[in-house]
């Protein structure tokens, strides 16, 4: 995405609808550029065109929840591909900054192989690169196009990474790190057993709520990777709780 697109994320995260002509004036390009650069966004399934105007997906669907915040998860992306290396095998859990991390290794690695439970991201990625991936069996979400259940258990013990990314809905210093489902939080836990380290890919305004489903990951070596906005006490409290913190 170049600068422009970024700048309408960022104000589709704000209005969440806007009309084309109020795009323009806030870009000082015409109407016509707008409309082709919205064109792009909806064939990349990010937004909904309608008469005049735009919005974004609901945040249910990952390629809506990819805009929100675009330009900040990009980045904790493209922090936390530094942790790897070409030919790296490494496990990522699904969610908005997990894709974007999964599409920045495209760019910037080579030989890796990703063992994931997400189909959206095994999709995201597909033909950007030489990577293997690995896509764990089980139930699928059709939401979240998402692999859950036993099955993932059975088949992730075949594999042990030092790396597993994954996501969160949110933190609370008495839960931890939280999900709303409970089949995708017991997913994670699957997979967590599986790895040396765990790094928690999210934006800030995560630690300002929280779901209902504890992830249970406080045994496991953990990092975070956020941005700047993170209140200075919630980080306080994260690295009290040995999780190293890393802001961009």
């Amino acid at each position: 995405m170049n600068k422009r697109t970024n700048q309408i994320l960022e104000f589709l995260t704000i209005e969440n609808k806007i009309e084309v002509s109020q795009l323009a004036e806030k870009l000082g390009v015409s109407q016509v550029t707008v409309r082709k650069d919205l064109d792009e966004l909806e064939r990349q399934g990010i937004i909904v065109r309608e008469h005049g105007s735009a919005c974004l997906r609901s945040a249910d669907n990952l390629h809506g929840r990819i805009a929100y915040h675009y330009e900040a998860k990009r980045k904790i992306a493209k922090r936390a591909a530094e942790l790897i290396f070409d030919g790296d095998t490494l496990m990522i859990e699904s969610g908005s900054c997990c894709a974007l991390l999964a599409e920045e290794l495209t760019v910037s690695k080579k030989d890796l192989t990703i063992i994931t439970n997400s189909a959206f991201i095994s999709e995201y990625i597909r033909g950007r690169s030489n990577f293997q991936i690995v896509l764990l069996g089980g139930i699928y979400q059709q939401d979240s196009q998402v692999l859950v259940g036993p099955m993932i258990r059975q088949c992730v013990e075949n594999f042990y990474v030092k790396y597993f990314f994954i996501g969160t809905d949110g933190y609370s210093r008495q839960t931890g790190f939280t999900n709303r489902d409970q089949m995708r939080a017991q997913a994670v836990r699957d997979m967590a057993r599986q790895a040396e380290h765990i790094v928690i890919l999210t934006e800030s305004e995560k630690f300002t709520r929280h779901g209902v489903v504890p992830l249970n990951l406080r045994d496991y070596p953990r990092t975070v990777i956020t941005d700047s906005q993170i209140p200075q006490a919630t980080a306080d409290g994260l690295m009290q709780c040995q999780i190293q913190v890393i802001t961009i």
